[in-house]
Parts: C-alpha cells; sequence; structure tokens
C-alpha cells in the first residue's frame, strides 16, 4: 500500500511529492464547462487578454483537485477513510497553460478518533508551486486515516 497509515505520519513531517503534471489548455478548459464555469477568465482569450493577466488562466478549483490528486499515491492511498474539510484555500498566484504544478506537504496535527480506534484524525497543509518555485497554491485540508491494522483485526 502506497499511503501512509496514522501512525507513520508525524507531526512537523514534510513530505515532497515527486509527481508533478503539466496543466494543458484542455485540462483547463474541459474542466471549466465540466463544472458549468462561465467565466472567460477561463475559457475566452480574446477578453483574458485584455485582463492583468493578459491570458487565461487555470481554474483555482482544478489546481486544488490537482494539487490534492498529486499527493494521494504518497499520502492517502488506500489509507484515507475521508476527507473531513479543506480551510484557507489561497491562491497566491494564478496557474496557467503549460505550468506544471510541484506539492509539498506538512503534517500541522493529529489525533485519535475518539469514537473510531482504528482511526486517527491528521491535518495537513499543502503547498502548490509551479515550474519556478512560486507558490500558486495553499490549503490546509483535514482527513480521517486508517491505523494500521493490528494481528486481531483491529
Amino acid at each position: 500500500m502506497a499511503g501512509k497509515y496514522f501512525e507513520e505520519l508525524e507531526v512537523g513531517a514534510v513530505l515532497k511529492h515527486s509527481l508533478g503534471r503539466t496543466i494543458t489548455e484542455m485540462d483547463n478548459v474541459l474542466f471549466s464547462t465540466l463544472t458549468m464555469n462561465p467565466q472567460p477568465l477561463h475559457t475566452n482569450e480574446d477578453f483574458a487578454s485584455m485582463t492583468q493577466f493578459g491570458q487565461r488562466i487555470v481554474n483555482g478549483i482544478f489546481t486544488l483537485g490537482l494539487a490534492v490528486g498529486i499527493t494521494v499515491p504518497d499520502l492517502t492511498q488506500g489509507t484515507l477513510v475521508a476527507n473531513f474539510g479543506y480551510e484557507s484555500v489561497n491562491h497566491p498566484h494564478p496557474m496557467f497553460h503549460g505550468d506544471t504544478l510541484y506539492v509539498e506537504t506538512e503534517v500541522l496535527s493529529k489525533r485519535e478518533s475518539k469514537s473510531k480506534p482504528d482511526r486517527g484524525i491528521v491535518r495537513f497543509r499543502h503547498i502548490g508551486r509551479n515550474q519556478d518555485g512560486t507558490v500558486v497554491l495553499e490549503v490546509e485540508r483535514t482527513a480521517l486515516m486508517l491505523k494500521r491494522p493490528t494481528d486481531d483485526g483491529v
């Protein structure tokens, strides 16, 4: 199993995820249209060319979803029970078509579940950077994680 169990996550640990993903025009336009987001900053090059960005920007919700997805193989694959919430989502710099997203995760806190002895609650901070190292996303996430199974099945 690639994901980490509750016990393997140490407060203060920082994981630099090796996966990176280049965002294409198709990614951005398809995501925006699938989610019924008609924002011309994402879908209209003529409109976007007259904004402060000078071009279309990547939908921030796509960037958020991609960042979390990049963390899955190293962090939660097969060990996540549920995501409880995403807090403090910030996009300090836009992503553009052709930019590549890289992510690192810090374990902020953890505690055992009070109602489920086989689980624990972990709070993560994910930082997304583009290929130049510019921070494009900051988000905190709280997740319910499995504990390592014991010999008695608990």
